[in-house]
């Protein structure tokens, strides 16, 4: 069966997964108002008008204002590129560093895999969390600072599961083959290792895509992340503890935001990992 017949199997199974349909819905609306976030949000982010403090919903401003009079759902709809930043470039991160410390775990074996995996081992005893502020917190209160953090946290994931992918892979007969008919181990490693790995890489991104948007916003919402007065999630939500019964709009908007997002990325992970699982029946 080539490349081509498992994709359309793939998406086959997907297409039949309301769980999977239900994420991309909910991703592709992220990802829109990501891109169209100039166009559709009706007011500056960082504009604020003294005259319309903690005003509630309205037709002038749908969601209200906040404690400096600035519009939220404008803020809401900028924010939405924080969290996508976020998601993209610690997965980015923990990919490339991850990728490579588990395939040569997994395929060089011996005191590599041992040196790596107990490396693995010291930084999952950490709370991902904690790990986060305290890198954070050395590195200094900044986006960048908090992404890079994020991503670092993530690598012992990836490597890990990686690994196991690899462990499995290469007891198969066609690395066998591969080997004997003269390939180097980085050409088996790339064209035949590598590529059975692609479908669980695809599921844990995905989840650590969300994850990763709840961590940044937790930094923020700590003051280690984003800083004022770009619009973040995390940052909203931190200003809106002191508005919990006068205004409460304040915390539920980019609150629900959060819940959605996540919620999207963890039901499309979801949805791949149906469809990518050869055990359903085709």
């Amino acid at each position: 069966m080539d490349g081509a017949s498992l994709t359309a199997i793939a998406l086959r199974q997907f297409r039949r997964s309301h769980v999977g349909r239900v994420g991309a819905a909910l991703v592709a609306t992220f990802l829109g108002l990501t891109a169209l976030a100039p166009l559709l949000a009706p007011y500056d982010p960082v504009a604020t008008d003294f005259t319309t403090v903690l005003a509630p919903p309205s037709w002038t401003h749908p969601f209200g204002t906040d404690d400096i009079g600035r519009d939220i759902l404008s803020r809401v709809i900028h924010g939405s590129r924080v969290s996508l930043e976020a998601g993209l470039f610690t997965v980015a991160v923990a990919l490339v560093v991850g990728l490579p410390l588990g395939l040569a775990a997994g395929f060089v074996g011996g005191r590599v895999d041992d040196l790596i995996m107990r490396a693995v081992e010291v930084i999952l005893s950490f709370p991902t969390l904690v790990l986060a502020l305290g890198i954070t917190a050395i590195l200094g209160p900044k986006l960048i600072h908090a992404l890079f953090a994020i991503g670092v946290v993530f690598v012992p994931h990836f490597a890990r599961l990686i690994r196991g992918q690899v462990l499995a892979v290469k007891e198969n007969d066609f690395v066998a083959a591969a080997t004997a008919l003269g390939a180097t181990d980085l050409r088996v490693v790339v064209l035949h290792v590598l590529p059975n790995c692609i479908a669980p890489l695809l599921v844990q991104s995905s989840f650590s895509i969300s994850f990763a948007i709840l961590t940044e916003a937790a930094l923020s919402f700590l003051g280690l992340g984003t800083q004022p007065p770009t619009p973040s999630w995390g940052i909203m939500l931190s200003t809106a503890r002191g508005y919990l019964e006068q205004a409460p709009w304040l915390g539920a908007f980019p609150g629900l935001a959060i819940f959605l997002t996540v919620l999207g990325f963890n039901l499309l992970g979801d949805g791949i990992r149906d469809a990518l699982d050869p055990r359903l029946t085709l």
